[in-house]
Formats: structure tokens, sequence, C-alpha cells
């Protein structure tokens, strides 16, 4: 059942797919999908029967839990492994310490996810318009939450937050590029949705800002930020930072026609260096002067939130007079 035609699914409800035939498997049981999961997640490595316990029972395991996890693995290896396939241990091999999962030809849909995800940000600097259609195909995999139905256990709580962080990112690249591209149209209602759905992440509010601004709505971008200013202030106590607050000062720069905004600091910083094409002397050129004006800007922010902790660290606190 793990051969090529095989795809282990997590961004979404946890289930075994065959794309090939259209065939879908899912672990009948709670128990059985958090250990699927468990064992997806950490393919090609040996989970440990208590890791596995934590995992299915938390912090109130069954009396012999190593007992109750054998019989669950005996279960899981019989749901994926057909009468006339190959031998069950080729899939979930006991190890003296656990069991560890052999994807071998098989694959998992967040690893397509990474792979279009990682192809598209490359192309993001030279053809926008290929990136958009990348970063929507990436995007185009998640059927909800990541693993959504197996997320009581720690190691697949904290997978699927990784996976979560990795969706918000790609959500921002792919409007960058539709942004920088000939398919910018259209995107600023979801850009309100995306920005009112995670108002302390900047870089949605920094889109809409310059959606709104090219459909000469100027005043409603300068209102954005605004609202997030007074979200920051009110929920952490600092300022935005100062890509959004250079966004505002080009907006108020060039006034209320929209006129272009300079394009600086369109990508963030995650894995997209490691992406370019290095050995393009203009691409190089081009992200070294990038990345060094991220890092002035983080250097900023590093000595604002170090002089605003050393001021609380050291302020005294005052006391009522005594009647």
């Amino acid at each position: 059942m793990t051969g090529a035609d095989t795809e282990f699914r997590l961004l979404g409800p946890l289930e075994v797919h065959h794309p090939r035939t259209g065939r879908r498997v899912v672990p009948p049981g709670a128990k059985q999908r958090a250990l699927l999961a468990t064992l997806v997640v950490e393919a090609g490595h040996t989970v440990s029967v208590e890791r596995l316990a934590d995992e299915l029972w938390g912090a109130h395991p069954p009396r012999s839990a190593a007992n109750a996890v054998q019989a669950h693995v005996a279960r899981l290896r019989k749901l994926l492994t057909p009468q006339d396939g190959p031998a069950p241990h080729e899939t979930i091999v006991t190890e003296p310490t656990g069991y560890l999962l052999r994807l071998g030809e098989a694959t998992t849909d967040a690893d397509h996810f990474r792979r279009l995800s990682t192809e598209g940000r490359a192309a993001a600097a030279s053809d926008p318009d290929r990136a958009a259609a990348l970063l929507d195909r990436a995007l185009s995999l998640w059927r909800g939450p990541a693993l959504a139905d197996c997320r009581g256990g720690p190691l697949c709580a904290a997978e699927a937050d990784r996976l979560e962080e990795q969706r918000l990112l790609v959500l921002e690249a792919f409007y960058e590029a539709r942004l920088r591209s000939a398919r910018s149209d259209g995107i600023t209602g979801e850009l309100e949705r995306l920005a009112e759905e995670h108002p302390l992440r900047e870089r949605f509010s920094d889109l809409l800002m310059v959606a709104l601004h090219r459909a000469d709505r100027r005043s409603e971008a300068l209102a954005v930020y605004e609202r997030v200013r007074r979200r920051l202030a009110t929920e952490l106590g600092v300022e935005p930072g100062p890509t959004l607050r250079g966004r505002r000062e080009a907006l108020l720069r060039h006034g209320p026609h929209p006129s272009p905004v300079p394009d600086e600091d369109w990508y963030a910083y995650e894995d997209y260096a490691q992406d370019l094409a290095y050995d393009d002397p203009a691409l190089r050129a081009a992200e070294m002067a990038r990345i060094g004006r991220r890092l002035e800007e983080l250097s900023h922010e590093l000595r604002e939130l170090t002089r605003r902790f050393e001021a609380l660290r050291t302020a005294r606190p005052t006391t009522a007079p005594l009647n």
C-alpha cells in the first residue's frame, strides 16, 4: 500500500490517498490516526514507545502502554498493507526501543507543498506570474487545518503549528507575487480578510496598504496602518516594525494619487535567499542589498526592544501614599 502511488496527507484531516486509483483510506479511530500521523511526521526515524504513548494518551496512559501501542501498530499494519501486497514490516519497522515508518516510494502532501513553495519563491524575483501560479498550486493542497483530527499529542501539535506557519509564509509570498504580476486585480478583499484574521502579522497589512493605494484608496491604506499601530500598542506595547512604518512614509510622500510605491522589502527573509540562483551576479547583488537593509531594520528593532526592556526592568513601582 505504500508504493509510488501512495500519498500520506497531513494538510487537513489525516488520510492515505492513492492518486492513481482515487482510493482513500482513513484509520477508523482517533488512536490509530494519532499513531499513523506521528509515524509519518517522524518518517525514517525511530519513535520510542514512550513518545508514542504520550501522543496517544497524554498524561494518562494505560497500565501496559507498551502492549497497547503494539496492538495499535498491528492493526495499523493490517490497514496499510493489502493481502496481496508486501510484508507488513516493510512499512512499519519494529526497533528495539520503538517503531519506524519507511516511506519508500510513498510521498506526503506536506513535502509536495514545500517543494512547490520553494520553487515558487525562487521564481518570484524574475517571473512573478510563474511564482504566483506555483504558490497557488502549493496552497491548493490544503484541505483544512494541518493534522486537523490528530493534534492531541505534543509532537503532532508542534508539527501542525510548523505547517501552519509555513502556510502563512507562502500566503504572504503568493500575494506579494500577485501584486508584482499581471494578476494583481481583485485581491484587495482577500488581503482585507487575511489582515483581519491575523492582525498582528504585519506583512498582510503591508500588502493590503499597497493594494489599497493602487486602487486609489490612499486614506484607507493609511487607516490600515493606524489600526495595526493601535492594536500593537494595546496588546504588545510596541510600535509597527520598520517595514510597515516605511510603507506609511512612502504613501505620505507619494500623495493621494496611486503612483508606484517603492518595492523595497517586498520579500520577507525566510528561506528565500537559498532559493535564488547565486551564480547570477545581478540576483546575488540584489539579494545582498536586500538582506543588508533587512539586517539594519532588525538591528534597529533589537536596540529599541532592548531599550524598552531595560526601562521596564529598572523602573521603580510607584506606591500609593499612606492615609
